[in-house]
């Protein structure tokens, strides 16, 4: 069902009606046709097409920050940066992209001249999530409409206003109709595109399960597919590195949209010499973090995006809490309405908890203690995902050591991995397949045509 409730108090404030079958073959079809002609369009008006969009998504920042608040909890002042990001993505690629989408010449051997030109693949379908619903749509869209491809957008069953939001503002910023579409599809429905002769590639950022769902139908029918699943990311502190820089960045990098986040540092690993002071200055930290009405301009930490998924944190945390591991602070739903779980600390979690090796989305620091960078890198490792990390030392030879070997598609030296639109982001292991952003967004739904030149 597609419905807007709000995470802050529970309330059921629209509901909305999914796409009979035929709507969503001829969602298809209209996008199929359009690739017709917009994949022939002129590179620049495709290219204005996202300057409009971006320039909308600033003109309108305050109503769509506002559509955030409401359908996912987000606190309005991060909402409104979460706008800036996304018109940042669409500036990119109308300003950047057609440079990168240059023709390459390659050096051939004998006579006669080779290139390699990007074309477009035709119609393809988008799977987003609710947590950051402007700016992951902004970084899938963005280039493959600059690239020519035409765009089927199943957006997540919680952000129906925001999906038919961003629908309006490609029709606003001047892209034909079929070019854009924002389809309230069901499981079944999705399964039937993927399997279209029409369909030409899907993009999915969700959890580890709907990717294994919709990687092994691309597979199926021989469709190109990026992934982009979720993540346990470690954040490493060494002896000497410098705790106001290491602890900062481990609650920002936690706490950030009630830790909503893939890429959210879900595990700080502490040496044994500053641990207790580590500890003591996080605790501090993190007890400011406190859950409030995400529509207040003061407000860090607003609820969870559904009832739903705080108890699905919570079952970890009291699963972790049975077997022996340490509450700091926090660590049990409140009473009242809404989503909101608190800011909590775990620490001696171990691997027979859930904890140890399932990815909390949600407002949850687990932190471990470790006596070498060794241990450090075995610890971060042992995980099954290998999204992004960061590690802070005043060594730079060391983090460039410790870095080189975590399993990982992102790090950071002393700071956090934060994306931007020049920036590749993807991972390994179970985390996903393939990149967006910067030029490598432009190759994932590309044809790229060899052309042969006597």
């Amino acid at each position: 069902m597609y419905a807007t409730t709000n995470p802050a108090t529970g309330e059921l404030v629209k509901e909305f009606t999914t796409l009979t079958d035929d709507e969503a073959r001829e969602s298809l079809e209209r996008s199929a046709a359009a690739y017709a002609s917009w994949s022939c369009l002129d590179l620049e008006k495709r290219a204005e097409v996202l300057r409009q969009m971006a320039a909308l998504h600033r003109e309108q920042a305050d109503a769509l920050a506002a559509l955030s608040t409401l359908e996912m909890g987000k606190p309005i002042t991060q909402a409104r940066g979460e706008m800036e990001l996304a018109a940042s993505i669409y500036d990119y690629y109308a300003d950047r992209g057609p440079a990168l989408l240059a023709d390459e010449e390659l050096e051939v051997a004998g006579t006669g001249r080779a290139l390699v030109r990007t074309a477009p693949i035709g119609p393809l379908l988008g799977i987003m999530p609710w947590n950051f619903p402007f700016y992951q749509v902004a970084r899938f869209v963005a280039p493959n409409l600059l690239l020519g491809n035409t765009i089927l957008l199943k957006h997540a069953e919680n952000c129906p206003q925001i999906s038919l939001a961003i629908a309006r503002i490609a029709e606003q910023a001047g892209a034909p109709d079929g070019v854009y579409q924002s389809v309230f599809a069901t499981h079944d429905q999705v399964a039937e595109m993927i399997a279209s002769p029409q369909l030409q590639g899907v993009s999915l950022t969700g959890s580890e399960r709907a990717g294994r769902a919709v990687g092994a139908l691309a597979g199926q029918h021989l469709k190109k597919c990026v992934l982009e699943l979720g993540g346990s990311d470690p954040l490493i502190v060494l002896a000497d590195a410098n705790l106001d820089d290491a602890v900062t960045a481990a609650v920002n990098g936690r706490f950030w949209n009630a830790g909503q986040v893939c890429t959210s540092m879900k595990r700080t690993i502490v040496a044994e010499p500053v641990w207790d002071e580590f500890v003591t200055r996080f605790v501090d930290e993190v007890t400011t973090w406190q859950p409030g009405d995400p529509a207040q301009e003061e407000t860090r930490l607003g609820p969870m995006s559904s009832e739903r998924a705080r108890a699905d944190v919570a079952e970890v945390v009291q699963d972790a809490i049975a077997k022996g591991a340490t509450v700091h602070v926090g660590g049990a739903v409140p009473d009242g309405s809404g989503a909101y779980y608190p800011a909590t600390i775990l620490s001696d979690v171990t691997p027979e908890m859930r904890a140890y090796h399932e990815e909390i989305f949600g407002p949850v620091a687990v932190l471990y203690q470790v006596k070498s960078a060794d241990e450090a890198v075995d610890l971060a490792n042992s995980s099954p995902y290998g999204l992004g990390g960061a590690v802070f030392t005043a060594d730079a030879t060391a983090a460039a050591q410790v870095a080189d070997r975590l399993e990982a598609g992102m790090v950071g030296l002393n700071m956090l991995v934060r994306s931007s639109p020049e920036l590749p982001f993807g991972g390994v292991k179970n985390s996903g397949i393939g990149r967006e952003l910067g030029r490598f967004g432009l190759d994932e739904f590309a044809n790229k045509k060899l052309v042969r030149i006597a």
